[in-house]
């Protein structure tokens, strides 16, 4: 396959992770639907893969392949059971990036190589029951005394809150302020006292992605724990989203990869009228279309990337791949199963299994609505340029 501008040894990585997905993973696609879970012996494979510290750089513990080989080896993922996206993807965004961009080095070496190893899991604790596009909204509180600061609130809709170990929250340190200096992030570790899960969440898409709320009461975390400066936090959250845009984008490029050649074969396969369902022009263009659209997607993605990992790090770019890859990926799931017919409304076939899991990444990371504010905003203040 032609790809001059990936480097060599990402393309090898990519390609052992293919194969893993292949023998590994794709065949126990039903047994993870069934139990709910992956099998600890095939998550073990992926720690000794690296795969959860893929983002975070060598001297901390991981692999350091950069957005590029991030987002490469999160599509070849998404081949196999949504549940390995969901593993895998808080370890090398939103629970180890805020430490990049703002921990002390202390922090980092004493947080970041557990990570990297996936000894230990992490969550991101923004989204609020008032707080969700508006992340700015947040009621939860901290509030300075002597050297501890203490926080009350509760954060739902939190991926890996009931068995984190590290837990990245941003509270109100400033109500004034809030966005623009008022909010902070602190370091929260699991078993510190006041820290309590709330309920779990049942939802449309796989129960192998667990998302709870969870409660802070009169949590005391010292001060070392802060995350940047106070009052820095909804600065940190936000540029830890871009990455993590890149990398959703990318797992819906697999997923209608995936979905794409599911309806080859069946178009191929199906037989309707004397002939198989591939030759009518209806199919064919559903086909094509889908084709097409995942090509513009995956360009978009392998360009944005590169810019990323050259430090050019425009929040419009990665809004605009994760916008228009988001929304193609359920056009694609759509097409699929109309291709499948009545088929594609069983549970044997998959593609419902695919068509509820897609539904919500139009909605994580920032709704599609969101993400159009944000590349109307740049672009309407000049920090958006095609020259």
């Amino acid at each position: 396959m032609y790809k001059p501008i990936i480097p060599e040894e990402i393309l090898q990585f990519v390609e052992t992770i293919k194969k893993f997905v292949k023998k590994e993973c794709e065949p126990i696609d039903d047994l993870i639907e069934e139990q709910g879970k992956i099998p600890e012996e095939v998550v073990e494979k992926c720690r000794q893969l690296g795969l959860f510290g893929m983002t975070i750089p060598e001297e901390y513990g991981g692999l350091g392949i950069g957005a590029l080989g991030y987002c490469l080896v999160a599509k070849a993922l998404s081949w196999a059971h949504p549940a390995f996206r969901s593993l895998i993807t808080v370890n090398n965004c939103l629970g180890s990036q805020p430490l990049l961009l703002a921990g002390t080095e202390e922090q980092k070496r004493k947080y970041l190589p557990d990570i990297a190893s996936g000894k230990k899991m992490t969550a991101f604790c923004l989204t609020e029951p008032g707080a969700g596009s508006d992340a700015s909204a947040i009621s939860t509180t901290a509030v300075k005394d002597g050297k501890h600061w203490v926080i009350n609130g509760l954060k739902h809709f939190i991926t890996n809150g009931p068995f984190a170990d590290i837990y990245i929250v941003l509270a109100l340190t400033d109500k004034e302020k809030r966005a623009r200096g008022g909010i902070t992030a602190f370091i929260v570790e699991k078993g510190a006292p006041g820290l309590k899960i709330g309920r779990i969440h049942q939802h449309m898409g796989s129960k192998t992605s667990i998302q709870s709320e969870v409660i802070f009461e009169d949590l005391r975390v010292p001060e070392e724990n802060v995350l940047g400066e106070v009052g820095e936090g909804f600065r940190i959250a936000m540029k830890t989203l871009d990455i993590g845009r890149l990398n959703l984008a990318a797992s819906c490029i697999g997923f209608a990869q995936k979905l794409l050649e599911m309806g080859r074969e069946y178009a191929l396969l199906r037989k309707q009228f004397g002939k198989p369902i591939a030759e009518f022009q209806a199919i064919q263009w559903m086909l094509a279309d889908s084709a097409t659209e995942i090509y513009a997607a995956e360009s978009m993605l392998i360009d944005a990337c590169l810019r990323y990992d050259a430090g050019e790090r425009e929040p419009a770019l990665a809004s605009m791949v994760k916008l228009y890859a988001s929304e193609m990926a359920c056009r694609v799931v759509d097409r699929v199963l109309q291709i499948h017919g009545g088929m594609g409304y069983m549970v044997e076939t998959k593609v419902e299994r695919y068509y509820r899991e897609l539904r919500l990444f139009k909605i994580i990371e920032g709704t599609s609505e969101i993400q159009r504010l944000v590349i109307a905003r740049r672009l309407l203040r000049g920090n958006l340029s095609f020259e």
